[in-house]
């Protein structure tokens, strides 16, 4: 009888260990991480630097064509390109915030990827000042992707307001922390501009609850990066979206992490309520 019931546990154990390797070394790995629509970003990073090489935003967009073909896009979808950092830009940037004069094209801070800075950037304005907008970075980071056109990554985020770094002092714009939101709102306002040809998503830096920026601000995120296949040329309008499902441990896991994200967003406003 004993020898049964050890037979019986030593049973349970192997299965178990068997179980627990195959959800830990296989399932969970394979649902992780996806590439099936750009191979060649496997294993590149996955979020950028600032000037003192802290890391930054974490990159959750990504667009596939030209730089004619994205500057003409984000015209449609009503962004504006960013000016460049200059003294007469940061004392309009100033007067913006502080008498409520409208400033669309607001210079953005730097931030590095692969040792380099943006190669583009946009905004979107969300009322007069230029405390507040929509805005993103981009980097081309293949020349020539699975579709045989250049690929660029970048990070869409929302700016809450100005204030200073919590990590160096320095004047800066702090983001609201559901990056994922702002990744969804430039890919539909690129769609419903008409510019887009095929909407699929890859691993960016994977499903990460209260992580922080470079400037310290908070952040959450299911960690995938949304790509827009843009119409070539700007020469047409497309009347529909083709959209690439992802895998089914993927589409799982996205849904988990977004419901679980909903009531850390919530907790949050409940603390900053209380204080």
């Amino acid at each position: 009888m004993a020898s049964n019931r050890l037979k019986t546990g030593l049973a349970i154990l192997a299965a178990t260990a068997t179980g627990y390797g195959l959800l830990a070394y296989v399932a969970l790995p394979s649902a992780w991480s996806h590439y099936e629509h750009q191979k060649r970003l496997e294993g590149l990073s996955m979020v950028t630097q600032t000037s003192q090489g802290i890391p930054g935003d974490p990159l959750n967009v990504g667009l596939v064509g030209s730089q004619d073909d994205i500057v003409c896009a984000m015209h449609a979808a009503g962004w504006y390109p960013a000016d460049p950092i200059t003294l007469r830009s940061s004392l309009r940037l100033i007067g913006s915030v502080l008498l409520a004069r409208p400033y669309p094209d607001a210079p953005v801070s730097v931030l590095t990827y692969q040792g380099r800075r943006e190669d583009l950037a946009f905004e979107k304005p969300d009322g007069k000042r230029a405390n507040r907008r929509h805005h993103v970075r981009f980097w081309q980071v293949l020349n020539q992707g699975d579709e045989g056109r250049a690929v660029w990554l970048g990070s869409a985020t929302f700016d809450r307001s100005v204030g200073l770094s919590h990590y160096t002092g320095q004047v800066t714009h702090h983001i609201a922390s559901n990056i994922d939101a702002e990744r969804e709102q430039l890919a539909d306002d690129l769609a419903n501009a008409r510019v887009v040809q095929g909407v699929y998503e890859v691993s960016g830096i994977g499903p990460t609850f209260n992580a922080r920026n470079g400037e310290g601000d908070p952040y959450s995120t299911d960690g995938e990066v949304k790509i827009s296949r843009l119409v070539e040329a700007c020469t047409q309008r497309v009347d529909s979206v083709v959209k690439f499902e992802n895998p089914p441990l993927v589409k799982a896991r996205n849904l988990v992490w977004k419901n679980l994200i909903k009531l850390l967003e919530g907790d949050r406003s409940l603390e900053q309520a209380d204080n």
